[in-house]
């Protein structure tokens, strides 16, 4: 029987929650390299046993890993992220010139037809690419030197690059969310990049329908549609169907359309989760109660989806990496809390149930199918 194996990120730690293809028992590895924060792990596509994990400190700076047997095991790889040539500045929060500066690797994502090949999203806003296995790592400039890179300024968790969508029918076209600039496309895979902001209004911003500027929370990919894609903004749920040139909003009627996660059906490219939160100022679910929402239209026509999930005085959060899809039939839905509970519905999101639930604060989940 197929299983499952969940690569969670904690802010002490990474687990691993593996079950088979029933997805009811469960058994909990971890934490690898306790106490540390790891904001993100992620397989290969290629080779399951093979995981990238980005460990970050305040402290200690940046540590990347590598597993080559499913995560039992685990190596130190490449640690040096440089930015190529005169890195120059960016707007700081007052708008004032501020000088690049490496600070940590955001999200890692692995190659899809290369398990030795992986990209990084950094903060201050970058994308690096390794092609040895995370041993070294190169800056993809034209990203940051396209012409807009002097006008970023960073959201309320820093200037980050933390959405890495490599488009499966065109190894060449790679899509890139950063906060607080926008959306980004490269059709030359990384050699010259564009603004894919056309649609999105942003009221806290001085000019709400600027190119850049705008606070992309994530961004979600069905394969079979690779020029549709879908949004959780700072505020508004918003979709695009022609790879980013022009977007529209389909938050409907969801609750609030402020959130940080968004994510597509495995088997069903017009089925979409998100996860309301209450507003940027208070990160909790509407009411006090958790509810992930769900639309078989592509969004506007929005279900809530309850079952087994608190539906009152739940005050917790769901960060941006921390809800993923398996590609079982029918395909499982995960997300992870700031509170440390790990969620899963076998059903598509009928019914759901905790895996865990002391973990430390999640900061991302991932998901592998295995055979």
């Amino acid at each position: 029987m197929s299983g499952v194996r969940v690569l969670v990120g904690t802010a002490k730690g990474a687990f691993i929650l593996t079950a088979d293809g029933k997805r009811d028992k469960w058994q909990v590895d971890g934490p690898h390299f306790g106490g540390w924060e790891i904001y993100h792990m992620k397989g290969s596509p290629v080779d399951l046993n093979r995981i990238y994990a980005s460990q970050g400190s305040d402290w200690f700076g940046q540590v990347t890993h590598r597993s080559d047997d499913g995560g039992v095991t685990w190596d130190t790889v490449g640690n040096e992220f440089l930015y190529e040539g005169t890195p120059g500045t960016h707007a700081w929060y007052d708008g004032t010139p501020h000088p690049w500066e490496f600070k940590r690797v955001w999200h890692v994502e692995p190659s899809l037809t290369d398990a030795d090949t992986v990209y990084a999203g950094a903060e201050d806003a970058a994308l690096f690419r390794s092609t040895d296995a995370g041993q070294t790592w190169k800056e993809l400039p034209g990203l940051r030197g396209h012409g807009t890179g002097p006008d970023w300024q960073p959201g309320a968790g820093g200037l980050c690059l933390h959405t890495i969508i490599l488009d499966p029918s065109n190894e060449d076209r790679i899509y890139v969310a950063i906060s607080a600039a926008g959306a980004f496309r490269t059709i030359d895979g990384g050699e010259t990049w564009s603004p894919i902001n056309q649609g999105l209004n942003s009221e806290y911003i001085p000019d709400p329908e600027a190119n850049v500027g705008h606070c992309v929370h994530r961004l979600a990919i069905h394969p079979s549609k690779p020029d549709t894609l879908f949004m959780q903004k700072h505020w508004d749920v918003m979709r695009t169907d022609d790879a980013g040139d022009s977007w529209h909003e389909v938050s409907g009627n969801l609750p609030s359309d402020f959130g940080f996660v968004v994510d597509v059906h495995a088997h069903e490219p017009e089925t979409v989760y998100v996860l309301p939160i209450k507003s940027d100022s208070e990160h909790y679910p509407p009411e006090g109660k958790l509810r992930v929402y769900r639309s078989r239209s592509g969004g506007n026509e929005w279900e809530a989806l309850t079952k087994g999930l608190p539906q009152k005085d739940c005050y917790v959060n769901v960060l941006r990496d921390a809800m993923a899809i398996d590609t079982l039939d029918p395909c499982g839905v995960y997300f992870g809390t700031t509170g440390g509970q790990v969620y899963v519905s076998a059903d598509e999101g009928d019914n759901w149930m905790p895996i865990v639930q002391d973990l430390p604060r999640v900061m991302s989940v991932e998901v592998q199918t295995l055979p």
